[in-house]
């Protein structure tokens, strides 16, 4: 694990991957809730579903060291919380090779990390509002290619901290290339672009949050 990286009040990351974006070891988590949900993946996905609770475990144990070892609940989409303790905001992401987790003290949190695709896809493009479209065509294609992946994050990152996910329609989320940081609604993101070689990004509410406990869903 990579030195948890404080973002805001409250709020830090951390990463497996060094500063050139290699990847590096992520314990695997022993945790006996997250070995029983980890029974049910396909073997592949086991792997890296134990690889991102680990992370996050050990994020904890660094910021909130009670809080280590808190059975991990999720709600019908999928978000992440800590059982009994619904004003702490978690989230983990996963992207070949990488894996990035978050803890949030009294705030809503979502985490994305994207390793770039080759190229700008036609249907991404499409989605993205024409003068930033035609900023990104400006760009090499590689460079381009990065850039929609900076962007994508923030994006991911907004709707998770929401509890939306795609259903949160994240294309739509107005992120200008280049951008580090800004505001959708009641989220503040910003964009670690001096901090990670893969774009990662962080999203997380303003104001305290404190959601009922029966929110969340069994122990997944």
């Amino acid at each position: 694990m990579t030195r948890p990286l404080r973002i805001a009040d409250r709020v830090w990351l951390s990463t497996t991957s060094d500063p050139r974006g290699r990847p590096g070891p992520a314990p695997a988590s022993r945790h006996p809730g997250d070995l029983r949900r980890a029974a049910a993946l396909p073997e592949w996905r086991a792997r890296e579903f134990l690889a991102g609770r680990g992370l996050l475990r050990q994020l904890l144990g660094a910021v909130r060291p009670d809080l280590a070892d808190a059975e991990i609940t999720a709600d019908p989409r999928g978000k992440p919380a800590l059982h009994g303790h619904p004003g702490i905001g978690i989230s983990v992401s996963h992207t070949d090779g990488g894996i990035a987790a978050g803890v949030a003290v009294g705030r809503a949190l979502g985490v994305d990390l994207q390793r770039p695709t080759a190229h700008v896809s036609p249907a991404l493009t499409r989605r993205l509002p024409p003068d930033h479209a035609r900023q990104l065509a400006a760009l090499p294609p590689e460079r381009a290619a990065e850039e929609a992946a900076w962007i994508w994050t923030a994006q991911e990152a907004c709707v998770k901290a929401s509890g939306a996910g795609l259903a949160g329609r994240p294309w739509t989320i107005p992120i200008p290339p280049g951008a580090r940081r800004g505001r959708w609604g009641a989220y503040r993101w910003t964009a670690l672009r001096d901090r990670s070689a893969l774009p990662l990004s962080c999203a997380y509410t303003d104001t305290d949050i404190e959601a009922p406990v029966e929110k969340a869903g069994p122990p997944a």
